[in-house]
């Protein structure tokens, strides 16, 4: 396949074979497919299609990861995907294996799962979309949801007094030996997607060694769920999540 394809005068990328043909079913504006692109062109730098092995959290990237991605995935049930990418590993340990989850899925229903896979420092790589919102649910409270931001269940935003504050993943999970390398993205500029796709080589790269777990944070718009435009989720991502999730490497541990 082509590096690029020539349409008029503009040069779009090629669709990456790991991407498959099937439309990616997300709403205008939403970030998931281009973070779902980016875990693709990885797999593809990597050469490591053929061993990949894919396990999809539930969440609105479900349908999007089931059906959009060309090599060996499954479902898992809400906030399991690391216990099942465990078993999938120590199964199959020449498997590169990676999952794909939300911040719902994984910092909520799911955190003691994730915890336990980063104690244990399982040979896989972790991607989170952090949309701050239950975006497949109706748009509810969600662990990452923003101090003051409304929801379906926050009328009036956010209140620290009764809901606490923003769960920092990255941060709490960098904490824990097993994990060898922890860093937050975002798919809301060009140089954030560039930034992005390097951390996620990084964190295949480590566990693709057998040095631990690698994860990966990524900040995705809502435009729906946020209740403006997609320009203007954008812009949201800059001016308000990024100041709560910082965009960086958190820990890089390796020998």
């Amino acid at each position: 396949m082509p590096l690029a394809e020539t349409i008029g005068a503009k040069v779009l990328p090629a669709r990456t074979e790991a991407m498959g043909e099937r439309p990616i079913p997300y709403c205008p504006g939403c970030g998931h497919g281009t973070a779902q692109r980016l875990i693709a062109d990885t797999i593809e730098s990597l050469g490591i299609r053929d061993r990949v092995v894919g396990v999809i959290g539930a969440g609105c990237y479900t349908n999007g990861g089931m059906g959009s991605f060309d090599f060996p995935r499954l479902s898992s049930l809400h906030g399991r995907a690391p216990a099942v990418a465990t078993g999938v590993k120590r199964a199959r340990p020449e498997a590169a294996v990676f999952t794909l989850q939300g911040d719902g899925d994984l910092a909520a229903i799911g955190m003691g799962e994730i915890m336990h896979a980063c104690m244990r420092g399982e040979r896989i790589t972790v991607v989170m979309l952090n949309n701050s919102t239950y975006g497949n649910t109706g748009g509810q409270l969600a662990p990452t949801t923003l101090v003051g931001q409304r929801t379906a269940t926050t009328t009036s935003g956010r209140d620290p007094d009764q809901h606490g504050e923003p769960l920092r993943v990255t941060e709490l999970l960098a904490t824990l030996p097993g994990v060898k390398f922890a860093a937050r993205g975002a798919v809301n500029t060009a140089q954030n997607i560039w930034y992005t796709r390097r951390f996620l080589r990084s964190a295949f790269e480590v566990a693709l060694a057998g040095k631990g777990l690698g994860f990966v944070e990524v900040l995705s718009q809502c435009p729906t769920f946020w209740g403006v435009d997609p320009t203007a989720s954008l812009e949201w991502v800059k001016r308000s999540a990024e100041t709560v999730f910082p965009l960086g490497e958190v820990k890089r541990a390796l020998p």
